[in-house]
Order: structure tokens, then sequence, then C-alpha cells
């Protein structure tokens, strides 16, 4: 656990960036308006935290998932982001999926390399076959 509040905080740079993100082009924002933001933003994930840890101690489970965070938020009366976040999550597995096949594929691909090449044989050695 944490030994100071302040180590509770999201990181300014995030924080930052988020907030960027939010505004128009041109819209600045004080330092202690990005500091407030920054503390309810922790406060918010601590709390939402707290929340999906109570569903997943009903689950008996230590770990927390996805769904106990769903959960979390339907239970912290924020409905309607419930929805964003399912769709967000979706293409986070898909992403994910992707990344998985993708390495797999490469490891084919090696593995095959590998087996095509005689045992004992420098790919100098192989080159220099081929070109006879």
């Amino acid at each position: 656990m944490a030994e100071r509040p302040e180590d509770l905080n999201l990181p300014n740079a995030v924080i930052t960036r988020i907030i960027k993100e939010a505004l128009p082009d041109g819209v600045n924002i004080s330092k202690e308006a990005r500091s407030a933001i920054s503390r309810a933003a922790s406060v918010f994930v601590l709390y939402a935290t707290s929340c999906a840890n109570n569903f997943a101690m009903k689950g008996k489970r230590k770990t927390l998932n996805a769904s106990d965070v769903l959960s979390a938020m339907e239970e912290m009366e924020f409905q309607r982001f419930v929805t964003p976040l399912k769709e967000a999550l979706e293409a986070y597995r898909r992403e994910q999926k992707g990344k998985k096949e993708a390495s797999e594929q490469k490891k084919k691909d090696k593995d095959r390399k590998t087996d095509s090449e005689e045992p004992g044989q420098s790919l100098w050695q192989k080159s220099q076959e081929d070109q006879n």
C-alpha cells in the first residue's frame, strides 16, 4: 500500500494528456485546476477499485476482473459509461488476440525456417551451395 497520500495520485503527465485531449485547442488550464482534477481522478479510481474489489470478494476471488469493474460502475450509478467501457474492452480483447496470433505466426515461420536448414550447416555454407 502507499506510504503517503500523494503516492496514490495518478501521474501528472497522464492527467495533463487527458485534459488536453478533452479540451478544445487554445483552452488553457491552471495548475490548481489540473491538481484538483488529478486528485478527483485518483479518488474516483480508488473508489471504483474498492467497489470492484467488493464484487471480487463476493465471488471469493482475490483478482479483480472486467466484470467486477463493470458491476462497480453500475453500483456507483455510472451506468452510462458501462456500454462504452464494454466496447473498449472488446476492442482491447480483439487487439490482444491479433497480437497473439501474429506472435504465434512469427514463431511458426521461425520454426519452419529453422527446420528447413540442415543441421550443422551454416547459413554461409547453405548460400554457397545455392550459388553452385
